[in-house]
């Protein structure tokens, strides 16, 4: 058999045809997920064999995920629900006091860095999984944690769920519509992201694994919007660091649509942004895209058969993630500025976006991009979650690292990978 030739940078080895996959075949639109023969079609045709991975490396690219997930998430709680309807944030208003309680509009970092929402429920699952040694957690491992560790700061499908919990109610009963009234909001696209880094370079094994916690609190095209950002996740292994880091992105979004449900309104979401950036002749003009969601899901949602339910809704905060990750064309500090400015609950895709840029470039770009930064590895996950990390009850600041966090999800990278029909060696994994 002939093997195409491979490249290695960093933490990833991949082949040159891995692009091949994308936009591969077409499917029943009611089908959640590619058809199986078009997928072996398209693999049998790229002559794709295995991808490749240090271990070294791909954990010190999880802790920059985190990292930069946390800087993401706390500059853009400066904006969160400021801007909800027009007039909008510019890249003017960029560095001025026009955030909440007004706050400057700029970059924070922190030392310590603080759990909040956008983190501390994958930081949840994370400990769940380390503690059963198992990457699929049940219905009743998912309402013990929450009960355990998920008291608090939660809001909307998340508060919704967890009461539905003290009720006896068991994953995916607690996103059930008729229970659940909040299931079509934000709170699933950025509670999951993690699923999709412990299945590096495996798409259909991230949805596997993700699936349960996903339908903890959404369903519909929330649920398919968590999905598609799970799969950005895991797909980010299989990016080339050879080429274009805008024409990857682009690659991997379309990739990753093709999982996606054509009737879904996420897929509507995905469609319309990512047309909108194909055919922007100024990819510097964010703006003039960021307004048209706004009109398309918003303003006159009715008129294209869609509802508009508020600024934590899944579908206007999809739109304005992958505003931010296309326009910011794999940029970590552009991807975060846009994610800031773009309106809504903008912590919130700022935060998932933010997190996948830094899983792309790992930490040498991170400080590239922050020179004067010396980053902490530190996180304070008593902020939110009392209950964790196990340790010492009467220790007030207990704290974790991402140094720590890290070397757990490797450990599960080895599940994952071992499930996934894959190989473990000392040194990383190939991935078939």
């Amino acid at each position: 058999m002939h093997f195409p030739p491979t490249h290695r940078v960093g933490a990833f080895l991949v082949l040159s045809t891995i692009a091949g996959l994308a936009g591969c075949g077409s499917r029943d639109p009611g089908r959640a997920g590619p058809d199986p023969a078009d997928r072996r079609e398209s693999l049998a045709a790229a002559d794709v064999t295995s991808i490749h991975l240090d271990r070294t490396a791909y954990a010190e690219r999880l802790r920059a995920m985190w990292i930069g997930e946390c800087l993401a998430n706390w500059t853009g709680l400066r904006t969160e629900g400021v801007r909800i309807t027009h007039p909008f944030f510019t890249d003017d208003d960029w560095g001025k006091p026009l955030g909440r309680d007004g706050a400057r509009i700029d970059f924070v970092v922190l030392d310590p860095w603080q759990a909040d929402d956008d983190t501390d429920i994958e930081y949840v699952y994370l400990h769940l999984m380390t503690k059963a040694r198992s990457i699929h957690l049940s219905p009743r491992q998912i309402r013990d944690g929450w009960r355990a560790h998920v008291n608090d700061f939660i809001w909307v499908s998340n508060r919704r769920a967890r009461a539905l919990m003290e009720r006896g109610l068991v994953p995916p009963e607690t996103s059930d519509p008729s229970r659940n009234p909040d299931a079509l909001q934000i709170d699933a696209q950025l509670t999951t992201e993690l699923f999709g880094a412990l299945a590096p370079g495996m798409p259909e094994l991230a949805l596997r694994i993700a699936d349960l916690p996903i339908r903890t609190t959404a369903r519909d095209h929330a649920a398919h919007a968590a999905q598609f950002h799970v799969l950005l996740f895991s797909l980010a292994a299989t990016v080339d660091p050879d080429k274009p880091r805008r024409e990857e992105i682009v690659r991997i979004v379309r990739e990753a649509r093709r999982y996606i449900p054509d009737t879904s309104k996420a897929a509507d979401v995905i469609d319309f942004v990512l047309s909108a950036y194909l055919a922007a002749n100024d990819k510097g003009d964010w703006e003039s895209t960021r307004d048209a969601i706004a009109r398309r899901y918003q303003d006159e949602a009715l008129l294209h058969g869609f509802v508009y339910r508020g600024f934590t809704e899944s579908a206007i905060n999809l739109a304005t993630g992958l505003l931010a990750l296309l326009f910011g064309e794999g940029n970590f500090a552009r991807t975060v500025q846009i994610g800031t400015l773009s309106g809504w609950d903008s912590d919130n895709g700022t935060a998932t976006m933010g997190a996948l840029v830094a899983l792309l470039g790992g930490l040498p770009e991170l400080r590239a991009a922050f020179p004067d930064e010396r980053f902490s590895d530190r996180y304070r996950i008593h902020r939110t979650r009392p209950t964790l990390p196990d340790r010492l009850p009467d220790d007030p600041d207990a704290e974790d690292t991402f140094t720590d966090i890290a070397r757990r999800m490797v450990a599960l990278v080895d599940l994952a990978v071992k499930e996934g029909g894959g190989e473990v060696t000392p040194t990383g994994w190939k991935i078939p």
